[in-house]
C-alpha cells in the first residue's frame, strides 16, 4: 500500500493527517454496511508535501503570509495569488503521478471523475471549513486529472481559505491538502441531509433538501430546493419549491446548466419512499460517526449516493441527563449577565453557591426546569419570576407547554396551564404583612455581610493546602445563608412587587406608565450605582492635574500606580483610586466567574473610564446626578399622590401607594448588594488559590498559576493534596473553551437538542422597528455605541450605549451615556435596574441588537414602549 495514494477503502481513522477532513470521513462511509459511496482514492498529503519541499519561493511567501492578519486583505490577496500560481506551476512528482495512473488503471481511465480538495483542517468535530477549497466535477482523461489536482491545491491558498484559518487560529504552515478521486456519478436528483434540524436544532428532526441534477447548483445558490422534516420515521412537514435550473454533467467533460420543463418545476423531488429511505441512511451515518451529521447525497437509478459527510458544528451541545425522559433546560448566563463560557474552577464554584445550576453545556450552566413545568402552581411561579429576569425565556417556555408535545402535566385537579394568572400581584395590606417597612433592615443586613466578609479575609489569610480548601467550602455554606437569608429575598421581593404594581395600578388609575422608573431614582444602598457615581468622584480628583491626565492617556502598565507619586497631585490620585479599588476591585465583567481579571488585578481597565469622566463631566457631577434624581423622584411622587386624591376613593388610594413608593425607595437599592457580598468572597477564595498555585509552579506541577482555571475545586483540591497532575487535560480543556467562546448559548434548549426561541408579541410599531423589553421609561436620541469589550469603550456625552450584556462592572459607563440597550435582560437585571436609578431610557433582551444595529448610526430609544429606530 503506497503512502502516496490510498484507496478509500483503505483509509482507517487515525489518517486524518494523511488525507484530510473530507478523505477521512469518505473512508468511514465506504465501510459502513449498505452506504454507497462512488469508487475512488485519494491522494495524500505527502504527495501535496513532496512536490513543494524544496521550493524556497513557496516557503518564502508561507512565512510572510504567517505574520498578517485578517484585515490586511489586500497584501493576503496578492501573496495567496504568487502562492497559487507556484503550485500550478510546480510538476507533480513522478512517483505520485505514478501512483495516480496505477488506481486509475484499476477503475478505467475512460470514465469520469469528480477531483475534490480534502484539507487536514476541514469537515472537524469543531470547524468545517466547508467550501474554502475547491472541487471539480465530470474531470475525463489522466492529463485532465494530474491538472486538476495541481488546481485542488492551488485552492489551499485561495483569499477565503486563507482568511478562514485566520479567523479560526489555524497554521497556514500546518494545514496540509490531499485530494480525493472519485467515480463520477450522474444523478437524476441531489441535495443535503441534516440529521438535526440546522433551524432549531432538534436531534430528532432531520431535514432533506432536494433538488434536480447535481448539487452544485444546491450548494452556489443557484436553485430553491424541496424541504422535507423527518421525525421518528415519519414525514412531519414537506415544503416543494419551484425548481426552474438544474447543473447536469456534459459528455465531453465539464458540467453545463439547463433549464429544466415547466410542467417539472414544481414537482416533488422525492417520492415518500426515497425521503423515508434517505432519512433511514442519515440515522445509520450519524450511528456511525456518533454525531449529528450534515450529508451530501445523490439519486442515481433509485439508489442513494452519499459523497460527503462532516459533522455540523453549528449545533449547540445538550446538557447531560442520566435518564432518556424529555428534559427543559433554562440558561442561568442569561439570568446572570453572563452569556460568555466560564472556565472549569468558575463554574464550579458557581455551583457550590448556587441552587439548581447543575447541568452544564458548552462552557455555560442550565437549570432543568421540568418539573416545575409539569405542575401548573409551580409553573406560575416560575414562569413569573422568568418573565421578570427575561421576558424571552419565558416566552419560549409558553410556546413550549402552549404546544402540549413536550410538558406533561402532573396536576391532581387536572386543570389546564392557567397561563393567564401569571401576573397576579398582592394587595398592599399583603406585602405589609408580608415585612416590616422598615429601612434600618437594610443598613443592618449591609453591616452584618460587612462584618462576615472582613472576618473571611483576615483567617482565610492562615489557611493553606488541604485546610484552605475546608475551609472555603465551609464559607460557601456561611455565603448560601446572606444569599438566601428570607429577610434578605423578602425585601427584595417586596420592592420589586411594589414596583410592579405601582406600574399596574398608576396605569389604570391615571394613564401614566411605568411611574416606578422615576420613583426608582436614587435610591439609598445601591452599592451598584454608588460605584458609578464614585469614580466620577476619582475624576474629580484628578481633574486639576493636566499632567496626571495626560500621564494617564498613555499609560499601558498596570504598576502605573506606583509611577503617580512622581506628578504633582499623585499622591491624591493614587490614593483616590486605592480607596476605589479597595471597595470595588474584586469587580470586573463576568464576575460570577472566579477566573475573571478583577479590577484589583488589572486597574488600567478604570483609566479609559475616569478619562471619560473627565471629558465628559463638570466637576461634582455625581453628587449633582444623585441630587437630580432625588428630586425627580420627589416631585413624581408628589405629583402622583395629588392626582390620586382627585379620583373617587383618592385618599384611600393615595395612601396606598404611599407605601409602595416607601418600599421602593427603602428597599430597592438593596437588591444589589447580595451579588456584591458574593463577589467579594470569590475575590477572597481567589486570591487564595492563587497562593497555592504558585505553590504549584514552584514544584513543577503547573506551567503556570493560571493553569488552575482548567481544573474543578475538587480536581484542584485533589493536586493540591498529591501534588500530581496529567497535564493534558489543562490543554484539552483549553482548546474546548476556545470553542465554547464561538458557541451562543440558547435561552431555552430541550433534551432533544431543540432551541425554543421567544419573541415579543407588539402591534401597531413602526414597520422598520427593533424590539425589545422597555425597562426605563422615556424617548432619546443619539449617536450609538456598540460596545462588545468594556475596555474598549470611547464614550462621549450623549452616547446611547448598545451592547451584549451589562452586569455591575459596566456601572461607571452609564455615567457617560443617554441611553441603554442590550441583547440580554430582563426588568430586574442589574444594566434595568441601574437604567432606572439613573433615569437613562432602556431597552433590553433586543435579539441581535450588536449587529442590527451600527456604531455611530444615530438611533432613537422608546424607552416607554420598548423599540428602537434607526434615523
Amino acid at each position: 500500500m503506497s503512502s502516496l495514494v490510498l484507496d478509500l477503502q483503505e483509509i482507517d481513522k487515525t489518517q486524518l493527517l494523511l488525507v484530510g477532513g473530507k478523505g477521512l470521513n469518505l473512508g468511514g462511509l465506504s465501510k459502513i454496511k449498505g452506504i454507497k459511496v462512488p469508487e475512488g482514492f485519494c491522494v495524500t498529503t505527502m504527495g501535496y508535501q513532496r512536490a513543494l519541499e524544496q521550493n524556497e519561493a513557496y516557503y518564502a511567501l508561507l512565512n510572510r503570509l504567517t505574520i498578517l492578519k485578517a484585515e490586511d486583505r489586500n497584501e493576503i490577496g496578492e501573496i495567496s495569488r504568487q502562492i497559487r500560481q507556484i503550485i500550478m506551476e510546480v510538476e507533480l512528482p513522478s512517483d505520485v503521478m505514478d501512483a495516480v495512473t496505477h488506481y486509475l488503471s484499476r477503475l478505467g481511465e475512460e470514465h469520469a471523475y469528480a477531483v475534490r480538495s480534502s484539507a487536514t483542517a476541514e469537515d472537524l468535530p469543531h470547524a468545517s471549513f466547508a467550501g474554502q477549497q475547491d472541487s471539480y466535477l465530470n474531470i475525463i482523461g489522466k492529463k485532465a486529472i494530474m491538472q486538476h489536482i495541481s488546481k485542488c491545491w492551488a485552492s489551499l491558498f485561495t483569499d477565503r481559505a486563507v482568511i478562514y484559518r485566520m479567523q479560526n487560529g489555524f497554521d497556514h504552515s500546518q494545514v496540509n491538502l490531499s485530494v480525493i478521486v472519485q467515480r463520477m456519478v450522474f444523478p437524476q436528483a441531489s441535495g443535503i441531509l441534516f440529521t438535526a434540524d440546522p433551524i432549531t436544532s432538534n436531534r430528532k428532526l432531520l431535514s432533506i433538501d432536494a433538488s434536480y441534477g447535481l448539487g452544485e447548483a444546491l450548494v452556489a445558490g443557484l436553485v430553491s430546493a424541496d424541504c422535507y422534516k423527518v421525525q421518528e420515521g415519519k414525514i412531519v412537514d414537506k415544503r416543494i419549491a419551484t425548481k426552474k435550473l438544474a447543473i447536469y454533467g456534459r459528455k465531453e467533460g465539464g458540467t453545463e446548466t439547463k433549464q429544466i420543463d415547466p410542467d417539472q418545476q414544481t414537482t416533488q423531488t422525492l417520492t415518500e419512499p426515497q425521503i423515508l429511505q434517505l432519512a433511514r441512511i442519515g440515522r445509520q451515518i450519524e450511528a456511525y460517526f456518533d454525531c449529528p451529521q450534515d450529508i451530501e447525497w445523490c439519486l442515481v437509478d433509485d439508489t442513494f449516493y452519499i459523497v460527503q459527510s462532516r459533522p455540523i458544528t453549528t449545533l449547540y451541545p445538550i446538557p447531560e441527563a442520566n435518564d432518556q425522559e424529555g428534559h427543559v433546560y433554562v440558561s442561568v448566563g442569561h439570568q446572570q449577565m453572563m452569556t460568555e463560557p466560564l472556565k472549569p474552577l468558575g463554574m464550579s464554584i458557581f455551583q457550590l453557591t448556587s441552587f439548581g445550576a447543575r447541568f452544564k453545556a458548552g462552557g455555560r450552566l442550565f437549570v432543568d426546569v421540568t418539573p416545575m413545568l409539569a405542575s401548573p402552581d409551580s409553573r406560575d411561579n416560575l414562569l413569573n419570576s422568568l418573565g421578570q429576569s427575561d421576558p424571552l425565556i419565558k416566552d419560549a417556555l409558553v410556546t413550549l407547554i402552549e404546544r402540549g408535545d413536550f410538558i406533561k402535566s402532573v396536576s391532581n385537579d387536572k386543570k389546564e396551564p392557567r397561563l393567564s394568572n401569571i401576573n397576579k400581584r398582592k394587595s398592599p395590606a399583603g406585602f405589609q404583612a408580608q415585612i416590616e417597612n422598615d429601612p434600618t433592615i437594610v443598613s443592618e443586613l449591609i453591616k452584618s455581610s460587612q462584618v462576615s466578609i472582613e472576618e473571611l479575609i483576615q483567617n482565610i489569610q492562615t489557611k493553606s493546602g488541604s485546610d484552605l480548601f475546608d475551609f472555603i467550602l465551609e464559607d460557601i455554606q456561611q455565603l448560601k445563608k446572606i444569599l438566601f437569608d428570607p429577610q434578605s429575598l423578602g425585601i427584595i421581593m417586596a420592592a420589586m412587587d411594589a414596583s410592579t404594581w405601582i406600574n399596574e395600578n398608576m396605569n389604570k388609575w391615571l394613564g401614566e406608565k411605568n411611574a416606578a422608573d422615576t420613583i426608582s431614582q436614587s435610591v439609598q444602598s445601591n452599592i451598584t450605582s454608588e460605584m458609578g457615581l464614585a469614580l466620577l468622584n476619582v475624576a474629580d480628583v484628578i481633574r486639576p492635574y493636566p499632567e496626571i491626565i495626560y500621564y494617564l492617556q498613555h499609560v499601558k502598565d498596570d504598576n502605573f500606580l506606583d509611577e503617580l507619586v512622581a506628578f504633582d497631585g499623585g499622591q491624591e490620585t493614587q490614593a483616590a483610586i486605592y480607596a476605589y479599588l479597595n471597595k470595588y476591585g474584586m469587580r470586573c465583567s463576568g464576575e460570577i466567574d472566579i477566573t475573571k481579571t478583577r479590577w484589583s488585578e488589572k486597574p488600567t481597565t478604570l483609566i479609559p473610564m475616569i478619562l471619560s469622566n473627565i471629558k465628559n463631566h463638570e466637576p461634582n457631577a455625581g453628587d449633582r446626578k444623585f441630587e437630580q434624581g432625588l428630586q425627580e423622584a420627589a416631585q413624581k411622587e408628589q405629583e402622583l399622590l395629588e392626582r390620586l386624591k382627585q379620583l373617587p376613593a383618592g385618599e384611600q388610594k393615595a395612601i396606598e401607594t404611599k407605601q409602595m413608593i416607601d418600599l421602593i425607595r427603602n428597599f430597592s437599592g438593596y437588591r444589589e448588594y447580595p451579588k456584591y457580598s458574593m463577589v467579594n468572597r470569590y475575590f477572597a477564595y481567589k486570591r487564595a488559590l492563587l497562593k497555592e498555585a504558585e505553590q504549584l509552579v514552584q514544584a513543577g506541577v503547573i506551567h503556570k498559576q493560571e493553569d488552575i482555571y482548567f481544573l474543578t475545586f475538587e480536581e484542584l483540591q485533589e493536586v493540591v493534596r498529591t501534588n500530581k497532575l496529567d497535564h493534558q487535560i489543562i490543554s484539552k480543556r483549553e482548546d474546548e473553551y476556545k470553542l465554547y467562546v464561538k458557541l451562543t448559548p440558547p435561552r431555552v434548549i430541550t433534551s432533544d437538542g431543540e432551541i425554543i426561541a421567544g419573541e415579543y408579541k407588539r402591534e401597531n410599531l413602526p414597520a422598520e422597528a427593533i424590539v425589545g423589553l422597555p425597562v426605563s421609561s422615556g424617548v432619546i436620541e443619539g449617536r450609538a455605541r456598540v460596545i462588545l469589550n468594556m475596555e474598549d469603550a470611547d464614550l462621549a456625552d450623549g452616547d446611547i450605549l448598545v451592547t451584549a450584556f451589562t452586569d455591575p462592572s459596566w456601572t461607571p459607563l452609564f455615567v457617560s451615556i443617554k441611553g441603554l440597550v442590550t441583547e440580554v435582560g430582563g426588568l430586574m437585571t442589574h444594566g434595568a435596574v441601574i437604567a432606572r436609578e439613573y433615569g437613562l431610557p432602556a431597552i433590553v433582551g433586543v435579539e441581535n441588537a450588536t449587529k442590527l444595529i451600527k456604531d455611530g448610526q444615530r438611533i432613537r430609544v422608546h424607552g416607554t414602549e420598548g423599540y428602537i429606530e434607526i434615523i
